[in-house]
């Protein structure tokens, strides 16, 4: 990470007001997915390292962009992404953060530029992180590993023998010989050294390199064909260049080879990595595109090609990114046209929420003249709505109707269902006035289950006045599936008898029935119903499942149908169910007796 200053100003040509088409491969049979670029979109991430390890996956660990941002030193996290096809990523999550260093600084932050390595089964991450609270002249190079390659990092200690000022944005190289080599440096200082076996400590001397173009940081050396590369950042005054340099030995001397990567956009900083993955070569870097700010940078993959020579192409930055490299396969980051063009046409199930509504609360400063809040310009001023339908769960669109007479403006948007609480940036171009409400925009969130979320807009980065919010969900396809009690996968006991093809004397202390090899679908709210006959006014069956982790069950109530043969009565409970076929439903009676003739077991999913 980065010693320049950044403009921490949002500038008006903001993300969402750019129209980016999805584009197809018209060469083959089927249309080919594009990555688009950026390639992560949940949140801002930066300096990118890529990785292919033995199961196949490619993983990207970077570091992240703190939003609301109050510039470099406010990063303290990382986060690595993984995929299997180069177009849907998945965000395995954050790995380590500066509260897991015992050694580092106590003010936290200035967790910048990482790179990963692997060794006889152990992953190891290297870190850059201060000591101290001069960060600039305390900074160490640590050390965390694991037996996995996205979770459960501990952090082991640093590497001695590194200087305290000049020495960031580690990268490790693995040589084909198994000797691995540590790379890094900054503010001009270029330096490399080999590992010891431990990975923890240096093996020689460290080597300064002299004679590279201008050097600045982000150091990343790989090889191919004999050839070492070394690619870096340099001090272009219009934005960082990422050039390279080539060698015969792993720790120099160093040929100079010139420019492979322009600045990239909305950003005066660049960093990347470069990696071979199914027969291709890619170029990881981050750019500005997103936010329009330098300091909340998102990561980007392009193509990189190589001369007969050996010589490398200059990166062309595109906005489609790179074709898919496999079938299509799970993700959790949102493709980038869907951002920006507002492909949404699914969330059809739609809710308004006026800014008077009930469950809309305002506060930090903002107010509600009228109908409308204002002054979210404020530091501090938010909107929150409560009692918010997540259906079953997952992704939600939120839309924010608004007036602005700024030029651009952001939102924070926290939400029930964000697991890794950083939020979503949600960019608002100006209207051209504060009374001028044809603003409209969207961003895919993350809800929960059921009925009790809050979303939450947070203010305080540029003016806008909200007249309403509407949250959308996919409309659910609901699948039905009836169990009759004469059924093989129906059991009962306690008491409890089966006459007829329907269980009785559910009156009995202890009774119940059980119903195994229930369909729960993808697993989470399911409506179980029971269709029954009862002679008494009323009766209380208790429902245990498999998917209630709590354990208490659900109670459910059973009006009198008039008679123990009249099978006109139907109750419904929400429950919940794993995912899968597997899924088991007691019903336990003793509380009043019914008879019952059917379970209905309905997923909306």
């Amino acid at each position: 990470m980065k010693k320049k200053v950044m403009n921490l100003f949002l500038s008006g040509a903001l993300l969402l007001s750019m129209l980016i088409g999805f584009r197809f491969s018209s060469s083959a049979a089927d249309p080919v997915t594009m990555s688009g670029n950026p390639i992560f979109t949940s949140i801002f991430t930066a300096d990118p390292s890529a990785h292919v390890w033995n199961d196949g996956r490619i993983y990207v660990y970077a570091s992240h962009d703190i939003f609301p941002s109050r510039g470099s030193d406010l990063m303290d996290k990382y986060h690595v992404f993984s995929s299997d096809n180069m177009v849907d990523w998945v965000d395995e999550g954050e790995i380590l953060s500066a509260d897991d260093v015992s050694w580092g600084r106590p003010e936290g932050g200035f967790m910048w530029a990482p790179d990963a390595a692997y060794k006889d089964g152990t992953y190891y991450l290297y870190f850059p992180h201060p000591s101290g609270t001069d960060w600039n002249n305390t900074w160490k190079i640590g050390v965390a590993t694991s037996n996995k390659p996205a979770s459960d990092f501990t952090v082991q200690g640093y590497i001695n023998g590194l200087p305290g000022n000049s020495f960031i944005d580690p990268a490790v190289f693995k040589d084909d010989d198994g000797s691995y080599y540590l790379y890094g440096g900054g503010g001009g200082n270029s330096y490399g050294a080999k590992l010891a076996s431990n990975m923890m400590s240096l093996d020689g001397p460290l080597q300064q390199f002299t004679g590279l173009t201008d050097f600045h940081e982000a150091s990343w050396v790989f090889k191919r064909n004999g050839i070492y590369y070394l690619m870096y950042s340099d001090n272009n005054p219009s934005g960082n260049q990422m050039r390279y340099a080539t060698s015969s030995n792993p720790l120099g001397p160093w040929t100079n080879r010139g420019v492979i990567l322009d600045p990239v956009k909305n950003s005066g900083t660049s960093h990347g990595s470069i990696v071979e993955y199914k027969g291709n070569w890619y170029m990881f870097y981050h750019n500005g595109e997103i936010s329009s700010n330098g300091t909340l940078r998102s990561v980007c993959v392009d193509r990189l090609y190589f001369n007969t020579d050996g010589t490398i192409q200059k990166v062309v930055q595109t906005t489609d990114g790179v074709p898919a490299v496999g079938p299509r396969s799970h993700a959790t980051e949102t493709k980038y046209y869907d951002l920006v063009n507002q492909n949404y046409s699914e969330y059809t199930q739609k809710t308004d929420y006026a800014m008077t509504a009930s469950n809309v609360t305002f506060g930090g400063g903002a107010t509600r003249p009228g109908s409308n809040v204002e002054n979210m310009h404020t530091s501090g001023s938010y909107i929150q709505l409560s009692g918010i339908n997540g259906g079953p769960g997952g992704k939600a669109l939120v839309t924010v109707n608004y007036a602005s007479g700024d030029a651009g403006t952001a939102f924070k948007v926290d939400a029930s269902g964000d697991t890794a609480g950083d939020g979503y940036f949600l960019a608002l171009p100006g209207t051209g006035g504060w009374g001028n409400y044809t603003g409209k925009t969207s961003r895919l969130i993350d809800l929960n289950p059921g009925t009790a979320n809050t979303i939450k807009l947070s203010g305080g980065m540029g003016g806008a006045n909200v007249s309403s919010v509407s949250v959308s969900l996919k409309p659910q396809t609901v699948t039905q599936t009836e169990y009759p009690m004469s059924g093989s996968n129906v059991t009962f006991g306690g008491g409890a008898t089966r006459s007829g093809g329907n269980i009785e004397n559910l009156h009995i202390a202890g009774s119940y029935f059980q119903l195994t090899g229930v369909n729960g679908g993808t697993g989470g709210q399911a409506s179980v119903t029971l269709v029954y006959a009862s002679a008494d006014t009323s009766t209380t069956f208790k429902i245990n499942t498999s998917g209630d982790t709590t354990g208490n069950g659900y109670s459910v109530t059973l009006p009198g149908t008039g008679g123990w043969g009249t099978y006109t009565g139907q109750v419904t409970r929400l429950v919940n169910l794993n995912a899968g076929a597997n899924n088991t439903i007691k019903v336990n009676g003793g509380l009043g007796g019914a008879n019952v003739s059917r379970v209905i077991v309905a997923l909306n999913q």
